[in-house]
């Protein structure tokens, strides 16, 4: 874990009001698994105060890029910085996707602007791994799926793809899922991995969730992303510390 003032090298906007950033930190993209996040200090200034953590998204070589939503002061700003404009990185921070577990196919699921990791992983297990992505949204506007692979895409409202939700997407396929040897990547809002979460259980697969919430140091000291443990329930994980990422048996949502 590194504190890095690092440059921006562009910001793109990629969707509606969704923005990719790349950033040039060689000291930290070196160290970045899959699945790990990052906690920006996006103004110089006291306002915002706290630090955002956002997805790694993708690394390529000693660029590191991060996928936002514009919905506040704090990604206004990180909007807005071009080339030249420098952020305050900590990280890489939380724990990662396991990718030594022993699968054919990797199944990714995202919500919204749930795509945001899948992109790095993506690229880390492409050459080994075949890849079926699944992408739901409220419409088609919610849609994301910058740099994934063999995309299914559902929407609430029909506008594209399936008429319906992911998860329902996937019990359409389950004949291809359980033709094959697969493991489940899933991130997006709480609803949609608690249903994916019942989804797995039913079906037995193994799934690993990437989780989200509100926090302010990002590495376990202000205890203040607490996740119910499934296992324990008198014991609560860290999102930031314990997770982002979690395998879905292991937590209450």
């Amino acid at each position: 874990m590194l504190i890095v003032n690092s440059p921006v090298v562009e910001t793109i906007q990629v969707h509606e009001n969704i923005y990719i950033q790349k950033i040039l930190s060689p000291e930290i993209a070196r160290d970045i698994r899959p699945g790990q996040f990052l906690n920006i200090r996006v103004s110089e200034t006291t306002n915002p105060l706290l630090r955002r953590p956002f997805s790694i998204c993708d690394v390529d070589g000693d660029n590191i890029f991060i996928m936002f939503n514009v919905m506040g002061e704090g990604t206004k700003i990180l909007a807005c910085k071009q080339s030249g404009s420098f952020v305050d990185i900590l990280g890489p921070l939380g724990n990662g996707f396991n990718l030594e577990d022993d699968y054919e196919t990797a199944v990714f699921v995202a919500g919204g602007m749930g795509s945001a990791p899948f992109p790095y992983l993506t690229r880390k297990v492409k050459d080994s791994k075949k890849i079926i992505s699944f992408v739901g949204g409220r419409s088609k506007n919610d849609l994301i799926t910058y740099s994934l692979m063999n995309v299914h895409t559902s929407t609430d409202d029909g506008s594209e793809g399936f008429n319906g939700n992911i998860v329902q997407l996937l019990e359409k396929n389950l004949d291809k899922l359980t033709a094959e040897k697969i493991k489940i990547f899933g991130c997006g809002p709480n609803a949609m991995l608690k249903s994916l979460k019942d989804f797995c259980l039913k079906y037995d697969f193994n799934c690993e969730i990437s989780t989200e919430s509100a926090m302010a140091c990002g590495f376990g000291i202000c205890q203040g992303c607490p996740i119910e443990s499934a296992a324990n329930p008198d014991r609560y994980l860290l999102v930031c510390k314990d997770g982002p990422v979690f395998n879905s048996k292991d937590v209450v949502l």
